[in-house]
């Protein structure tokens, strides 16, 4: 693995370690297993495996398509019966699943809170007797702690997503707008690309909550800093913190002065980002695995950069970011081939790090040999970022369980519709913490 990259990524998971560890939880329960015994290994098998990356743009279907088809090619004995379903439908999908005992061998699926529930209720296939094999040693240090509940691992990490701030510099050259480093500035070149007729400054689809939440929870870290977010995450502090509060009341003069567009509520993720791809949109906060997108698009792959968030205040600053290791594959507890599906799990995550750091997705969370005249040049602008990091802050929906984070994304989806004051969704969130 490249010095430096390794550098970067070991720094980031070290700044998310405590954070990491705060997220999971001490309860317990076993596994329970129905089925038959793991087939021997030269019988023919087939198990089934959902993933997320279902439209064509999604910028980590591809690699994870190639992962699959290698596995295929290495494994004759492992047929893979793969679904593939968008984001948000997937979610109600697989808890369905889940619930009916119906899930399949192998899914992906998001760390830390949102694990809890499958694990607690014994539908997670717990991993540790199966990774003494030198696999643990493959992995970057803190990888596994969003999965590890009551000391037991109950998924393999793939890679490591980041809240990134991307703007079109051509957009800002045009206009003679400056690129804002304070949220001053930001609300400035907002009211500047309006203007001059730029309906919409920052892409978002809030038709989906999730994109959002980038949004609320980068502003709320900003304006509340790091320790007073976990505090009320873990349910140490309040969410009626004034930072908190601060961070939700600019999220909704974002949205009052035409930030986000006229109508961003109507629009889904994918829509938002076509006049972003096209070089209509200045501006974009998202996840790394953007970039991937970014750089397949003719019309803005020069144009892009990537610069900090705009600081809010004395609470935060650069070296405060969002994200972390979220992203997972686990194996149900109820598979029938405990081996083979093991075996593909390996397979995948560690296989799924490489091609999607190689294509710009994302970074990896797994120790990998890299060529880095494959490594994409905002990849490289990620890496500079990730290198300052002192803290991370997991994404509020991922690092709050079950109905918490149901309960954040619908308050964060009436905040951002201006259905509620700032203090009353402060306040509704603080519930949680009763």
């Amino acid at each position: 693995m490249n010095k430096v990259l390794k550098k970067v990524i070991v720094g980031a998971l070290s700044a998310t370690m405590v954070l990491s560890m705060a997220g999971c939880s001490k309860n317990s329960s076993s596994n329970t297993t129905s089925g038959s015994q793991s087939g021997s290994a030269d019988q023919q098998v087939t198990l089934k495996l959902w993933h997320i990356w279902a439209a064509d743009s999604e910028s980590s279907k591809k690699p994870f398509l190639k992962v699959l088809d290698n596995f295929q090619k290495e494994h004759p004995n492992i047929k893979l019966d793969v679904d593939a379903t968008e984001n948000e439908t997937f979610k109600t999908k697989i808890r369905t699943a889940v619930a009916a005992n119906e899930a399949p061998d192998i899914f992906t699926y998001w760390a830390g809170g949102y694990m809890k529930n499958f694990v607690t209720s014994g539908k997670l296939l717990a991993l540790d007797d199966y990774l003494n094999d030198g696999t643990k040693d493959k992995l970057l240090e803190g990888t596994l702690a969003n999965m590890t509940f009551d000391g037991k691992v109950y998924g393999l990490p793939h890679t490591m997503d980041v809240g990134t701030f991307f703007v079109n510099q051509e957009l800002f050259d045009k206009y003679n707008i400056k690129v804002p480093t304070t949220y001053d500035e930001l609300v400035d070149a907002c009211k500047k690309f309006r203007a001059a007729g730029v309906k919409t400054p920052m892409a978002v689809g809030a038709k989906e909550a999730w994109c959002i939440d980038m949004y609320l929870d980068i502003l709320q870290v900003r304006s509340a800093g790091y320790d007073a977010c976990i505090n009320a995450l873990s349910g140490k502090g309040s969410y009626e913190d004034p930072g908190i509060i601060d961070g939700a009341r600019r999220l909704q003069e974002l949205v009052k002065m035409g930030a986000f567009g006229d109508s961003p509520m109507s629009i889904s993720r994918d829509e938002s980002e076509v006049p972003f791809y096209n070089g209509e949109v200045p501006m974009y906060f998202n996840g790394s695995w953007t970039i991937g997108n970014i750089a397949r698009s003719d019309k803005v792959k020069d144009k892009i950069k990537i610069v900090p968030f705009p600081k809010v205040g004395d609470k935060s600053d650069s070296t405060d970011l969002t994200g972390g290791v979220a992203g997972t594959f686990v194996v149900s507890a109820n598979t029938k081939y405990k081996d083979q599906a093991v075996t593909c799990l390996k397979y995948i995550a560690q296989g799924f790090a490489k091609e999607a750091f190689e294509a710009g997705v994302s970074l990896p969370a797994w120790k990998i040999d890299i060529d880095e005249s494959k490594v994409d040049p905002l990849t490289k602008q990620l890496m500079t970022l990730t290198d300052s990091a002192k803290t991370y802050t997991l994404w509020w929906n991922t690092y709050l369980e079950g109905s918490k984070s149901e309960l954040y994304m619908n308050k964060s989806s009436e905040l951002f519709a201006l259905k509620i004051t700032p203090e009353q969704y402060a306040k509704d969130l603080q519930t949680m913490n009763s």
